[in-house]
């Protein structure tokens, strides 16, 4: 199996609009995520990272949203349908407290970051139990993942970058004890060029989202936090008494009809 860990420091997009058809990329997953937002209950969203705050989340009952950034530049985007609030932080070392956030959203922070490993160990870590996990990215099994091995097109962003498979990221969380609800793929398109929604290709993505489920360039993995209690149980057994030897009356003849005498008259 391949490190995750990237060996050069990765170059994080601060828009959807720095990827190819971002805005595109961005209108499916948020229509992916649309009849979820009614679900999740809670007090505190957190974004991770800025492709996270473009995501549009007006739709959730949580009303109060936290976009963790790596720099400020996130926080002077102009996007009218976010209503959460930016912190300047590492998105592997986040300045909150261990379990304060009842959802986290990690929407292409993979693909981008120096140790994925700690990112989603971050996000476990502020998570509350019961809580859940939004995960998206570029799927590498794809007409997108093929892109990465193309010469000219693989060191431009974001095919220059790690991608890990759906598969991966659900052997992760469940080595933390996620139970996954859902793993959908979209986007069955290579997300070069412009995407017309007509003719041979526009054909191929709907045949291919009946068909080819699982190749979809963009996968949304959505888990849920558990936590089982630690219940002490009481042991059956009991530690025995110590041994006391018991006391026999003597054998000898002269003290047994001694005895004798005194009790019968």
């Amino acid at each position: 199996m391949k490190p995750a860990l990237a060996f050069r420091q990765p170059h994080y997009p601060q828009s959807w609009q720095e990827l190819p058809n971002g805005s595109t990329v961005l209108s499916a997953i948020e229509e992916s995520l649309k009849p979820w937002w009614q679900k999740f209950f809670g007090y505190h969203l957190l974004k991770v990272g800025a492709l996270s705050h473009g995501v549009d989340t007006n739709d959730s009952l949580i009303k109060h949203q936290v976009t963790c950034c790596l720099s400020t530049s996130c926080a002077k985007q102009n996007i009218s349908n976010s209503p959460s609030t930016c912190i300047v932080g590492e998105l592997d070392d986040l300045p909150l407290l261990e379990h304060s956030v009842d959802v986290c959203l990690l929407s292409h922070a993979l693909e981008f970051s120096l140790d994925p490993h700690h990112v989603i160990r971050e996000a476990n870590r502020v998570l509350i139990p019961n809580g859940y996990l939004i995960v998206t990215g570029f799927n590498p099994i794809s007409l997108a993942g093929l892109n990465r091995a193309i010469p000219y097109r693989r060191k431009k962003t974001p095919w220059n970058e790690h991608f890990f498979s759906p598969m991966r990221v659900k052997d992760w969380l469940h080595l933390m004890g996620y139970e996954i609800l859902s793993d959908e793929r979209c986007l069955h398109s290579s997300l070069v060029g412009k995407m017309s929604e007509h003719g041979i290709a526009n054909y191929w993505r709907k045949f291919a989202s009946n068909y080819f489920t699982s190749l979809g360039s963009v996968y949304i993995i959505i888990a849920k936090k558990r936590v089982l209690p630690l219940t002490p149980i009481k042991p059956k057994w009991q530690i025995r008494a110590k041994f006391n030897p018991v006391k026999v009356p003597s054998m000898n003849v002269s003290s047994n009809n001694e005895r004798h005498k005194k009790i019968v008259p």
